[in-house]
């Protein structure tokens, strides 16, 4: 049975299906003109040079870090066994391309009320060995990049976003996803726009633009400009061109449908962001002041990809009972992201450390969990909430 307050619900109308059948008309599914046209309203959005679509976010934060060991800019230029700092809490594919690229991985504990990087945690882990620093934007919820650049300056570490649950949130009217060398977006249906399966790399640096082109296909030339930074000039015989390899890429592009319909919904964006904070001002009213529950803590503007609730010691409930409660009434549940990543069983193939302790992490894992929200009003919801 449908849940009565879905974690997710569709942002689609007629504009969406009209979109799917034109390129079905067209007779042209694999990537074309229409992903090509959607990257470039979605750069112009989100104020980045370039954007490169692939087919999914999990495959956008795959595509950031293979590029970075390609680049031949060597303050950039990642190799295996360097030192990354990442959040304690995040979803898995934040992590695994940087295992499956040998990368060591340090673990840093987040913040129990913003549920991003605990910044005094964060500003004691960076060492001389310290070569990236990926910045995760938690459930809608940017980091403070002031403090994170003050961190790093004067440093030769490279900052790229995981901003796959946020689009839309800005810090400082700067959006997220746009701080780093890269920020990597998911255009997946529980997302805050769909293209069915997508994902989205923003980048000002055009070689990592271009390096991202040539690994989303097959590590080929096929899709650079004629002029390009990795090559130089391109044969003028597009048959010399057809199959020559330059890098170990993969298959990663996205549908042309997918293309079509992140068309019509980054027109929307405005309106699914706009409605997602309204109903959070209504959440935030109705649970400031909640003796059971701590609630996301926003930095800059969040796009409230959920509400996290996370029970305060002092409410004698276990996370079942909250569960079993918010369910009974209808409430769609999940736990915040993959909670303490640390946790899960993958952990043993990762060259990994942990810096300090995980106190907030392993809180949130075994206390912590969220609820949907969505692009239009939600009072229901919450009124319910409120009296359970």
């Amino acid at each position: 049975m449908a849940a009565r307050f879905p974690l997710a619900t569709s942002t689609w109308d007629d504009k969406e299906y009209a979109a799917l059948q034109a390129v079905i008309k067209s007779d042209m599914f694999s990537m074309g003109p229409k992903v090509k046209q959607f990257e470039e309203d979605f750069a112009n959005f989100f104020g980045s040079e370039y954007a490169i679509m692939c087919n999914s976010g999990s495959s956008a934060n795959l595509l950031m870090i293979a590029a970075l060991f390609y680049t031949k800019d060597p303050a950039k230029r990642l190799k295996a066994g360097d030192e990354v700092i990442v959040p304690a809490v995040s979803w898995s594919t934040t992590y695994h391309p940087l295992q499956q690229y040998g990368l060591k991985l340090k673990f840093v504990d987040i913040d129990l009320h913003t549920l991003n990087f605990d910044l005094d945690a964060l500003r004691s882990a960076v060492t001389e060995n310290t070569r990236m620093i990926f910045a995760v934007n938690l459930l809608g919820n940017p980091n403070d990049f002031d403090v994170i650049n003050d961190i790093i300056a004067g440093r030769d570490i490279v900052l790229i976003e995981d901003n796959c649950e946020s689009l839309g949130a800005t810090f400082n009217s700067k959006q997220a996803g746009t701080f780093g060398l890269m920020g990597s977006f998911s255009s997946f249906f529980s997302h805050h726009i769909a293209t069915m399966e997508g994902g989205i790399v923003t980048t000002d640096d055009e070689e990592m633009y271009q390096l991202m082109l040539s690994i989303r296909a097959h590590g080929w030339t096929r899709n650079l400009p004629t002029e390009n930074l990795l090559t130089g000039t391109k044969d003028s015989d597009p048959f010399n061109e057809s199959f020559k390899f330059i890098l170990p890429g993969y298959n990663l592009r996205p549908l042309e449908m997918s293309g079509a319909l992140g068309i019509e919904q980054v027109k929307k964006i405005p309106s699914i962001i706009g409605g997602r904070r309204d109903n959070a001002v209504i959440f935030q009213n109705a649970m400031k002041d909640s003796d059971k529950f701590y609630i996301q803590q926003e930095i800059g503007e969040s796009s409230w990809f959920g509400f996290s609730l996370v029970i305060k010691p002092e409410y004698n409930k276990t996370r079942k009972e909250v569960i079993d409660m918010l369910r009974a009434e209808g409430f769609e549940c999940r736990p915040v992201v993959a909670g303490n990543f640390v946790k899960n069983e993958c952990i043993k193939y990762f060259d990994y450390s942990v810096h300090g302790t995980l106190d907030n992490a392993d809180y949130i894992d075994q206390h912590g969990l969220f609820i949907g929200n969505h692009h239009y009003p939600i009072n229901e919801a919450v009124d319910v909430l409120s009296n359970i």
